[in-house]
């Protein structure tokens, strides 16, 4: 009983050879935890499966081949490097790392080759976003493996990243706006996220934490959680009329997003919900992140800097900051220039 205590959701059963394992549970997420209750390898992989990650294969280093891609993803977990990142950026980089792990584990680190990784890269082609995140989790590998003294050079720097057509996530304009507002009324949960997102360029990990401890001399204020483990930028935002319109009717006791019982709602939780609120209101290509671009444009569009915009919505570098403040400005002169 101690044992289920210090690991809630990890229940034994007995496999078809009669040894007993271990298994995750909670709702209809189940993963396996392996046969050795408590051992680094079983934490690592309760820890991810409550983070909503199946590990795939094996983790430990000494239950891997020496010198293989397997033994070096399970390395470059454990580095500083990678502990440092945020556990959503974590286990984002898992899940697209694990798949690569799952198919080339058994090969030499060695061996890998600009072709070889030109050709996994390739068989992506369909898809390039896929492919070029792929690409950079591989550039990280391979130098993780030069400063082992596992390889001289990094082959994978040597390849070149895939075109992709647009801008990423669809940015949200003022009709798709009004037309969510007008399919969520105010007072619905729906009507207050995507407030909250638009005046505050606030990612949904961020969003689902702000409440009223965040609200200070008329601003809401918060570090994100991206960038907390480097220190982080306080980010402070003028709280906007119709912001705050929106926030004078929730309890004081809870986060603004909270679930019914008045907990936190998670991020994934908050994604999902954003899904079928977009749906509702005909607008399936809009996202909860389209509207953090959407805070930027319109502040683009106010005649904001590339620095004002950058200190709401805290990008690390300027560049995506000044394609708004670009794009925003080509606007408001074709329109002057058709007007004259």
């Amino acid at each position: 009983m101690k044992r289920r205590k210090q690991f809630p959701g990890a229940t034994a059963f007995f496999d078809r050879h009669g040894k007993r394992r271990w298994r995750f549970r909670k709702g209809g997420f189940s993963a396996e935890l392996g046969s050795d209750y408590g051992s680094e390898d079983f934490v690592r992989r309760y820890e991810d499966a409550v983070n909503g990650h199946k590990t795939r294969g094996l983790i430990g280093t000494d239950r891997t081949k020496p010198y293989s891609v397997s033994q070096l993803v399970a390395l470059w977990y454990r580095s500083p490097e990678f502990l440092d990142l945020a556990p959503s950026t974590q286990k984002v980089y898992r899940g697209i790392v694990e798949k690569f792990r799952e198919e080339h584990g058994d090969k030499p680190v060695r061996l890998m080759q600009q072709r070889h990784v030109q050709t996994i890269l390739a068989e992506k082609a369909e898809t390039p976003t896929a492919a070029n995140n792929l690409r950079k989790r591989l550039i990280q590998l391979m130098d993780f493996a030069t400063t082992l003294d596992r390889r001289g050079d990094n082959p994978a720097r040597a390849t070149k990243p895939f075109r992709v057509g647009g801008d990423g996530f669809h940015t949200w304009d003022e009709d798709e706006l009004a037309q969510f507002f007008k399919a969520h009324r105010l007072g619905t949960l729906a009507h207050t996220a995507v407030t909250l997102m638009l005046y505050t360029g606030a990612a949904r990990v961020d969003a689902v934490k702000l409440g009223p401890k965040n609200v200070r001399n008329g601003k809401i204020e918060y570090r994100r959680q991206k960038t907390q483990r480097s220190g982080g930028v306080l980010v402070s935002v003028p709280i906007h009329p119709d912001l705050a319109e929106v926030l004078d009717k929730l309890p004081k006791d809870r986060p603004f997003l909270a679930t019914q019982k008045g907990t936190m709602r998670s991020a994934g939780g908050l994604g999902n919900l954003m899904q079928r609120w977009t749906e509702e209101a005909e607008l399936p290509q809009c996202s909860a992140h389209g509207l953090r671009k959407a805070c930027a444009r319109r502040l683009a569009e106010a005649g904001a800097t590339a620095h004002e915009i950058g200190a709401v919505t805290s990008h690390k570098t300027l560049a995506l900051v000044q394609r708004y403040t670009e794009a925003a400005g080509r606007e408001v002169m074709a329109d002057s220039a058709m007007s004259n």
